[in-house]
């Protein structure tokens, strides 16, 4: 059960108010004044803050503010109670971080309503969303509702795209959000010398090209299909409409993009101090984690010895010589160029 501290220092109007909470499912302390308030929320942290502005002893703002500054109360959802005469200062409370307010007089609905909405927000702020496009719709769907993700997705152009051909290269300016339907994708940047290094491997169901979006800035890579690939279009000026007109989203969106610097620096990592046949063993592991079809008992792809290079970090004659001593010691299996992995366990093993 949500607990709610509602500060207010009208008696009848505190009264009446926590039983509408209580009727509405919530556990209710009360405060009759704002130090009062500010006492109890530091004893028992609550889940959400219904708070009026005009108070003796400490009114709203200085609740507000005490609440900022304390690192353990920080970030708790706060809703301001506001008398009309009042509703004009109410911009005051917003940018000092309240989340929503209601007008005196309310309605039961209108009180619930504003509650629920502030603690379903922070719900989905709590959730962890994988970084594809499975936990990009569910992020859209839970913080802007069906039809946001319907309209981001739906009716989309399809264009189609052959084997080594580039989707996006390296330097230009974005102006479309790309959906992977089917095929496999690369990303990769490329030095003064012409050497490619991936950076990134795509498949079905995740998004491109999203981080120059959000950026402003030009592509940092460049993407281009290692398989058959069918990309769905999106327009930029819809993306960037959806994440700056919902804060949830634009935080959630944030954090995948953590998540996804997190494993480029492990990445990065393990080219920097693995051995060769560690970093050949962890690119085969790689692909395996990402393409690999559940209910299948062993792993197999067609990729080009210079693409798996570039993901291993290695130069193309290196990679084929591991391969071969990886095939002799019956940890893969090549038939007509294409790799299979046959001892899963021991190659994630594999010693440094």
């Amino acid at each position: 059960m949500k607990r709610i501290l509602l500060i207010e220092d009208n008696n009848d109007i505190r009264e009446n108010t926590a039983e509408i909470l209580e009727l509405g499912g919530y556990k209710v302390e009360t405060a009759e004044n704002g130090k009062i308030g500010v006492e109890k929320a530091l004893s028992n942290k609550p889940d959400l803050i219904v708070c009026d502005v005009m108070m003796p002893v400490l009114d709203g703002y200085g609740v507000l503010h005490l609440l900022n500054i304390n690192p353990e109360l920080k970030g708790i959802p706060f809703i301001f109670l506001t008398a009309k005469a009042e509703r004009g200062d109410f911009r005051k409370g917003m940018e000092m971080g309240a989340d929503d307010y209601v007008t005196k007089p309310f309605t039961d609905i209108e009180l619930l309503s504003a509650i629920e909405s502030r603690l379903n927000k922070v719900n989905l702020l709590k959730k962890n969303f994988e970084l594809n496009a499975d936990g990009m719709q569910q992020m859209l769907h839970e913080a802007g509702g069906k039809k946001a993700l319907e309209n981001l997705t739906k009716d989309r152009h399809v264009n189609h795209y052959k084997k080594k051909q580039v989707i996006y290269s390296e330097g230009n300016h974005p102006n479309k959000l790309y959906y992977i339907e089917k095929g496999k994708i690369k990303t990769f940047k490329t030095n003064a010398d012409g050497k490619e290094f991936t950076v990134g491997l795509h498949g079905e169901g995740e998004f491109i090209g999203y981080v120059a979006m959000l950026e402003g800035s030009a592509y940092k890579e460049t993407a281009e299909a290692i398989s058959e690939a069918e990309v769905a279009i999106i327009p930029v000026e819809e993306f960037r409409g959806l994440i700056d007109s919902n804060k949830e989203v634009m935080q959630k969106f944030i954090k995948l993009l953590a998540k996804n610097v997190e494993e480029k620096e492990e990445q990065l990592l393990g080219l920097a101090y693995n051995s060769l046949r560690k970093r050949v063993a962890d690119a085969l592991m790689t692909l395996q984690q990402k393409y690999k079809k559940a209910h299948t008992d062993k792993f197999s792809i067609q990729i080009s010895r210079e693409d798996l290079a570039n993901i291993a970090g290695t130069a193309t004659e290196s990679l084929i010589r591991t391969l071969s001593d990886f095939k002799s010691e019956k940890l893969i299996e090549i038939h007509a160029g294409e790799i299979i992995i046959l001892n899963e366990k021991k190659l994630a093993a594999l010693l440094n």
